[in-house]
């Protein structure tokens, strides 16, 4: 069972890492740092929309609209660390 737990935790920091990444590049794209004509990144970001399109969808329609503002990633990211702590602290559940 220990095994699970830390496979749990794994997946859910990869996640996390997955989803800053994907706010990153969001940013670098917005301020013209990173040029979507170029093939590598089109296809990085078009492979992150896809990856993290299921998980961002139902928090999209559960937000009310902000004015171009996307809150999705930031509530998947407090979803992920709420699911970390609820299993750090639920831990000996798996010993």
């Amino acid at each position: 069972m220990t095994s699970l737990f830390q496979i749990l935790m794994m997946i859910l920091g990869v996640v996390r890492t997955v989803i800053i990444i994907h706010f990153i590049m969001s940013w670098l794209i917005s301020f013209g740092v990173l040029n979507m004509r170029q093939p590598i990144v089109a296809q990085i970001w078009d492979g992150l929309n896809r990856l993290l399109e299921p998980l961002y969808g139902p928090i999209r329609r559960m937000l009310p609209q902000m004015g171009g503002i996307d809150l999705s990633p930031v509530v998947a990211l407090l979803g992920i660390y709420a699911l970390q702590i609820i299993l750090s602290n639920n831990a000996a559940l798996f010993y």
